[in-house]
């Protein structure tokens, strides 16, 4: 992928926005558990950093798929996983199933203020019964009149403490397991909407996450997006970009890690030498950073596709599978050459270590991407033949 003047302008942006209003308030949010989600998005929306693709017509840029990798990969710069993931849910997980097929009023009443930063979003898919295997949802959503009654429950929803509202997937007949769901825009303000807690979680620290309860919540039918029974597949347009968003934004912080552990090892003395100085070390630093290069290539080729408006699920796959593999390669190798330090709750490594993690069950677990690989690739069984 090409790269322009206007796309690395824009990477100066986001690395500037990084710098001056996420970097200096990490440690304070770790130990909060949960960064100031209106706040921060509202500055990003002033700067258009949350509607880079989206229609312009409800204040996106409408910019290429070229852009928004531009933005992801230097949003990573920030120095914890959790505001990244965040806006993450906000611009590629919980909105383009939106953007594309919302209607008007509704991209009008949920788009265009999560675009600005005046509405925190987020997306509920998972369930405590029903993780990677989408299908298996249990959430429902029954037609009373005008209006959806909803009933279920949903788990580890990033945002979900602070959002205004949720993009909901649910059942909405009882039909074939992939043609009966919806999705469908939820206010969490609704009667019947409740955070039950926010969990307490090994990385992502900052990141608010929650399990949410819907009891008897009625909301009018038309804030379904697009059509009823299409909310399987959509679900799965969108899970391209999540994938997409997960590796991209692993880039930087591996690269910073190695660059750490580079000047750590160099200034770092044992045995009468610096660490850096044994083959091994310099050798597996090398090996790594030449994964992160072609981890890069494979999601700008995944990108391409997007732009090109391809089916990108074969690649962005590949993508998350490998990014999530290879961040706890490099944050396990690098923090070997930390010893002590490294170990540490408070170092850098210590956190990319527990933060990169997620990749690999986020947005469907390693075994599912392979299934999906598998499944392109001609080579998975048949269900009728177990």
């Amino acid at each position: 992928m090409l790269f322009g003047e206007q796309q690395d302008e824009l990477r100066r942006s986001v690395r500037r926005f990084v710098e001056t209003e996420i970097n200096p308030h990490v440690d304070d949010w770790e130990e909060q558990d949960a960064f100031p989600a209106h706040e921060l998005f509202k500055k990003m929306g002033g700067q258009g950093f949350l509607g880079i693709n989206k229609p312009e017509a409800f204040g996106g840029m409408g910019l290429d798929y070229s852009y928004v990798i531009a933005f992801a990969e230097e949003i990573g710069t920030a120095d914890h996983g959790s505001v990244p993931m965040a806006v993450g849910v906000q611009t590629d997980m919980a909105t383009p199933a939106l953007a594309r097929f919302g209607s008007d009023e509704l991209r009008r009443d949920f788009l265009a203020p999560a675009i600005a930063g005046d509405m925190v979003a987020c997306v509920g898919v998972t369930e405590p019964g029903a993780g990677s295997d989408v299908a298996a949802i249990k959430t429902n959503a029954r037609h009373d009149g005008d209006d959806y009654l909803i009933n279920g429950q949903k788990m580890f929803i990033t945002n979900g403490a602070q959002a205004d509202w949720i993009c909901l997937l649910c059942n909405t007949s009882d039909g074939q397991m992939h043609r009966n769901k919806s999705l469908i825009c939820v206010p969490m303000d609704t009667p019947g909407v409740s955070v039950e807690r926010t969990l307490n979680k090994l990385g992502m620290r900052a990141s608010d996450t929650a399990l949410i309860h819907f009891d008897d919540v009625r909301v009018p039918r038309r804030n379904l997006i697009g059509q009823e029974g299409e909310g399987f597949t959509y679900q799965m347009i969108q899970f391209q970009e999540e994938r997409l968003w997960g590796a991209v934004t692993l880039l930087r912080p591996m690269e910073k890690a190695i660059e750490e552990t580079i000047e750590y090892t160099r200034e770092r003395k044992i045995f009468g030498g610096s660490v850096l100085d044994n083959q091994v070390v310099h050798f597996r630093l090398a090996e790594l950073q030449t994964e992160v290069e072609l981890l890069r290539s494979l999601i700008y080729r995944a990108a391409e596709g997007m732009v090109a408006g391809e089916d990108v699920t074969y690649l962005a796959s590949m993508a998350k599978l490998k990014g999530g593999r290879l961040v706890r390669q490099v944050a396990d190798g690098c923090l070997q050459y930390w010893g002590g330090m490294g170990y540490m709750w408070e170092s850098k490594i210590s956190r990319l270590y527990r933060d990169g993690r997620l990749l690999s069950i986020g947005g469907g677990a390693d075994e599912v991407m392979l299934q999906i690989i598998s499944k392109y690739m001609g080579t998975l069984p048949s269900r009728r033949n177990k």
